[in-house]
């Protein structure tokens, strides 16, 4: 009953009201986008657009459904949008001399420093996985080291995928939490 009353004052351009409602969902749309992207600034990016989105319809909302549901269908929507936006631009147009050029760029293959360097960070990140518990070790050594697929990693650690997700996410987080320290 008390969304129902905030959402009627949010309607009115009451300011507290507004704070409520996002404070009230946005973990519920937080982490339903971060579940589908699996990238948190992505996540945070479509839920803020989501509520702005939201706050700037609120008055065709229907009461008759859920609010968590309409804000869950806009962030999907949202979501949508994003990876269109994405799709279009990785297709552009190169006229012939364009092409040509191409194939005429300096050589880009790595110099020794190069290698060295690439060697170094290599021998950085193995010891910050060290550091992780071992289950964590193993799941980033098979999605990244082996490039198994979730489904495989899954199988292999015999495992539920949702579980296998959320440990990958987990390692990623403790690992870049490690990373930061040093």
């Amino acid at each position: 009953m008390e969304i129902n009353n905030q959402i009627e004052k949010a309607k009115q351009g009451d300011q507290v009201a507004f704070t409520f409602l996002l404070n009230h969902y946005w973990n519920e749309v937080y982490g339903f986008m971060l579940k589908r992207t699996e990238n948190e600034t992505t996540a945070e990016d479509i839920t803020i657009e989501t509520f702005s989105k939201a706050f700037d319809k609120l008055a065709t909302y229907n009461t008759e459904f859920q609010f968590n549901t309409w804000l869950i269908a806009i962030a999907k929507n949202v979501h949508i949008d994003l990876l269109r936006k994405k799709k279009l631009s990785l297709f552009v147009e190169i006229t012939e001399d364009e092409n040509h050029q191409a194939y005429n760029i300096a050589d880009t293959t790595p110099s020794a420093e190069d290698v060295l360097i690439t060697e170094q960070n290599l021998s950085r990140l193995l010891q910050c996985i060290k550091e992780l518990k071992p289950h964590y070790q193993e799941v980033i050594q098979l999605r990244y080291f082996q490039e198994m697929s979730y489904q495989e990693i899954a199988l292999k650690m015999n495992e539920p995928l949702s579980n296998v997700k959320i440990k990958l996410l987990r390692a990623k987080k403790l690992l870049a939490e490690i990373i930061q320290k040093k």
